[in-house]
C-alpha cells in the first residue's frame, strides 16, 4: 500500500518526484483530484495514503493537485456534493465566515496597534504614526498575503517591526530597481543595510527632529 508523500511535478506523463528526488510512477488505478476543492482535499488526504503535489517558484510553493484512488476521490466528492445541499451545510459555512471575519477585524486592530507601538513617533508626528500604521497593515494582514504579519511563529511585536521594515524597504528605497549579485548573501546584506537606513530614518520622527518634508522618502510614499 503506497504512503501519503509530498511531491513534485515531474515532465514523464503520471509519474512525480520523491522528496528524494526519485522518478515515481503514480500507482494504477489513482487519478489526480486538481486543485481548486480545499474541503474535498482535505477529506482525500485524511481518508487514506495520497500524494500531494506541490511546485515550488521562487520563494512561493503552489498546490498542483492530489494523487489518489479514483474510486476513493469519487466517492468522497459525491459524499461532499451531499452533504453541500444540505440547508444546515451552508449555514455551518456561513457562520464559520462570519466568526473568521470577526476574529480578522480582531487581528488587524491589533496588529495596527503593534505597529503604532513600533514606530513610537514623537507626538509631532502622531498622525503620520497612525496613517503609516494603517498604511502597513493595510498591505500585510489581509490573508493570503504571505506577509510577516501573517505569520505565528514570533511575538506579534517582532512581526509589527518586521512588516514595517519590509514596507519601507519597497515603498522608500531603491531596492525594488536595484541590481543584486547573485552571490551567496548578497541579497541578504543589501536588506540589512536598507534596514539600518530606514531604523535610522524612524529614529528621527521617534526624537522629534524636524524633518525636510518635501524630500523625506517617508513622506513621499505616504501621499
Amino acid at each position: 500500500m503506497p504512503e501519503s508523500l509530498e511531491v513534485r511535478p515531474c515532465p514523464k506523463a503520471r509519474h512525480v518526484f520523491s522528496p528524494q528526488g526519485e522518478c515515481l510512477p503514480v500507482p494504477d488505478g489513482w487519478a489526480l483530484l486538481a486543485p481548486g476543492d480545499a474541503a474535498l482535499s482535505r477529506r482525500i488526504k485524511a481518508d487514506g495514503p495520497s500524494w500531494t503535489v506541490k511546485e515550488k517558484k521562487g520563494r512561493k510553493e503552489f498546490s498542483r493537485g492530489v494523487w489518489a484512488p479514483a474510486q476513493r476521490i469519487e466517492a468522497l466528492r459525491l459524499a461532499l456534493e451531499i452533504e453541500r445541499a444540505d440547508p444546515a451545510y451552508q449555514k455551518k459555512l456561513d457562520v464559520g465566515r462570519a466568526r473568521r471575519a470577526a476574529q480578522e477585524v480582531v487581528y488587524t486592530e491589533d496588529f495596527t496597534a503593534a505597529l503604532r507601538d513600533y514606530l513610537n513617533f514623537h507626538p509631532r508626528y502622531s498622525l503620520l504614526a497612525d496613517r503609516l500604521a494603517k498604511l502597513i497593515s493595510a498591505h500585510a494582514t489581509p490573508v493570503g498575503s504571505g506577509t510577516v504579519a501573517r505569520t505565528k511563529r514570533i511575538p506579534i511585536e517582532q512581526r509589527a517591526e518586521a512588516a514595517t521594515i519590509a514596507w519601507m524597504r519597497h515603498q522608500t528605497t531603491a531596492y525594488d530597481h536595484m541590481h543584486i549579485a547573485r552571490d551567496k548573501g548578497a541579497r541578504r546584506e543589501v536588506r540589512r543595510m536598507l534596514a539600518t537606513e530606514s531604523k535610522r530614518l524612524l529614529q528621527s520622527y521617534r526624537q522629534g527632529t524636524r524633518i525636510d518634508v518635501e524630500n523625506c522618502p517617508l513622506q513621499k510614499a505616504i501621499r
